[in-house]
């Protein structure tokens, strides 16, 4: 029996997913739980038709990420902070400030668990910070550490 899963289940497939169970399994446990629909010649094209939209807006949302990458990768920020002797900082420059920075001068928002500097800042000078704009795509921003 074929049937179009509606739910993710283990050891058979994922939601979407036009899979052959047997006929026990399909008219026993998936049909009357709502795990699937049986697989008719309605239910194919409706599926194929969400598979297909899902494919678009993966698509659209991935050439967005490309975009915002882009743009991304010109931009610099400045972040001041409070220094002692010898230019030792006090504190630590993390994500958040870099995060923070992006927002008050660009106008660009985007979550503080994204951004992730490379190096460790022990003092003052220029950093690179990796933000993470989609799953599969990252851009690399400048950082500037200044005394404030």
């Amino acid at each position: 029996m074929k049937v179009i899963l509606q739910e993710n289940i283990k050891k058979v497939g994922t939601k979407g997913d036009i899979v052959e169970v047997s006929e026990g399994y399909g008219r026993n446990f998936l049909l009357p739980k709502k795990y699937a629909l049986e697989a008719t010649a309605e239910n194919l094209n409706v599926a194929k038709a969400k598979a297909t939209s899902a494919a678009r807006k993966k698509q659209q949302a991935t050439d967005e990420a490309k975009l915002m990458a882009a743009q991304l990768a010109k931009i610099e920020v400045s972040i001041p902070v409070k220094t002692g002797e010898g230019g030792r900082l006090f504190g630590s420059v993390t994500g958040k400030d870099v995060a923070e920075s992006l927002k008050k001068e660009h106008g660009i928002e985007i979550d503080k668990r994204k951004v992730s500097i490379k190096n460790e800042v022990v003092g003052l000078g220029v950093y690179e910070a990796v933000v993470k704009v989609h799953p599969e795509i990252t851009s690399t921003i400048r950082v500037h550490v200044v005394a404030g």
